[in-house]
């Protein structure tokens, strides 16, 4: 395999290896505050790297940046909280569904509207054993999916209008300030014990900051169309973490399901129309 292959692949496990350890300490500290402090050393770090332009924005900047801040923001939250409630592996399934619908949205060709379907067999194989979901987990999940889709359609505008990191550092920044009094008050004090401070920052290098510097230096080289094939298989990479870290095993109708999302999005990115994005530290 190339070296830009090799590159994505650390980042998806970088990303679900950082989710793992994230619910891991979910006893300790509320998913709320666990994503703040994500965000927060996230935004600390892409600024010291980009260091973003601020004079001269028009106010249409703005308003594309704060949008694609939450886009971002909620995207996280929505996340974190699905995590709390059901099996990371599933999570991350119901989630694709999001940019997996985007990916053929508008399409009249038969076979892309195939692969939402197939999508739609795993949806409704993950429900087999509804004893095993929590609804609630479920709805963040798609929720956190539609924020995903809304964090790519505006990822181009912000790319136009901002330059390299600049508009991801400035969105990270006004999500980390718009998640912060709901993180406090989720966190209350143990937000200010070093060895919490310590893990958020951690996470936020493992779920950030490696997975996004390797997928930048992937994509100068590698397709667009590979790289989206590559990102498919996200559900099963959080699924393993989870078996890792967690010992959250699925069942064989749980693994069909994920197979299922993972082999529609594979499609889609092959045959369906290519929407452009940022990577996305998800």
């Amino acid at each position: 395999m190339s070296r830009a292959v090799w590159l994505v692949l650390v980042g998806i496990a970088s990303v679900q290896l950082g989710a793992a350890f994230a619910k891991d300490l979910f006893g300790t500290i509320s998913p709320t505050a666990l994503v703040w402090l994500r965000l927060a050393a996230s935004a600390l770090i892409l600024v010291a790297i980009a260091r973003p332009r601020l004079r001269g924005r028009t106010p249409r900047d703005w308003q594309v940046v704060v949008g694609f801040a939450l886009s971002l923001g909620l995207m996280n939250f929505a996340i974190y909280q699905s995590f709390a409630r059901i099996p990371l592996g599933i999570a991350v399934t119901l989630e694709f569904i999001g940019p997996l619908t985007l990916a053929v949205v508008g399409s009249r060709r038969a076979r892309d509207l195939a692969w939402v379907g197939l999508a739609g067999v795993g949806v409704m194989l993950l429900g087999v054993e509804r004893t095993d979901l929590d609804l609630v987990g479920v709805l963040f999940a798609l929720l956190a999916g539609a924020a995903w889709s809304a964090y790519i359609l505006l990822s181009a505008s912000t790319g136009s209008r901002w330059q390299g990191l600049d508009g991801l550092a400035v969105a990270s920044v006004i999500a980390a300030v718009v998640l912060m009094p709901m993180a406090l008050v989720a966190g209350g004090t143990t937000l200010l014990e070093p060895r919490v401070l310590l893990i958020g920052a951690a996470i936020g290098v493992l779920s950030s900051v490696i997975p996004y510097s390797c997928e930048l230096v992937a994509l100068r080289t590698l397709r667009p169309s590979v790289f989206g094939i590559l990102m498919s298989l996200e559900p099963a990479a959080a699924a393993l973490a989870a078996a890792a870290v967690l010992g959250e095993l699925l069942s064989v109708w749980q693994w069909l399901a994920i197979v299922c999302v993972v082999v529609a999005s594979i499609g889609a990115t092959r045959t369906g129309r290519a929407v452009q994005t940022e990577p996305v530290p998800n």
